[in-house]
């Protein structure tokens, strides 16, 4: 009997939801935390492997990310630091993220925590995890004394 992944039952309704705002109102909502503080990220599952690959433009330094994993849910977290001073009043459009991030998520299948490599390239932070092998149907023999 194969699994089913549970989601939450709001889940799609907030996805939807957030769709719709985001594509009939985009200036109104361009200040939510999708966009300020939460990196975007994608996703995907091979059948060896997850990947996940992260946007966070202006990292400088492998010491301003961290990545942890714990019983399956990825977080990463960090600081971008603005190397020039604008006062507030001289701010007249500001669109880059400088500050503090974090995203958490459940990962879509158990992987071996210890396969986990992470790279950056041009502003994406892409990181890969081999999948665990499913537990095998195993026969237990019963002995009879």
């Amino acid at each position: 009997m194969a699994l089913t992944p549970y989601e939450h039952p709001f889940t799609r309704f907030q996805r939807d939801l957030e769709r719709f705002f985001n594509s009939s109102f985009p200036q109104l909502f361009s200040w939510t935390p999708e966009r300020f503080g939460t990196p975007r990220m994608d996703v995907h599952e091979t059948d060896r492997e997850v990947i996940v690959h992260c946007e966070i433009p202006g990292l400088e330094r492998k010491e301003d990310v961290t990545i942890d994993v714990d019983h399956n849910v990825l977080s990463i977290s960090g600081k971008i630091e603005r190397h020039y001073d604008v006062k507030e009043e001289q701010t007249h459009h500001q669109e880059r993220y400088f500050g503090k991030f974090h995203r958490s998520l459940t990962l879509p299948a158990d992987i071996d925590e210890s396969s986990i490599k992470a790279t950056y390239r041009n502003g994406i932070l892409e990181i890969r995890a081999t999948k665990k092998n499913p537990p095998q149907r195993r026969r237990i023999d019963v002995e009879f004394h």
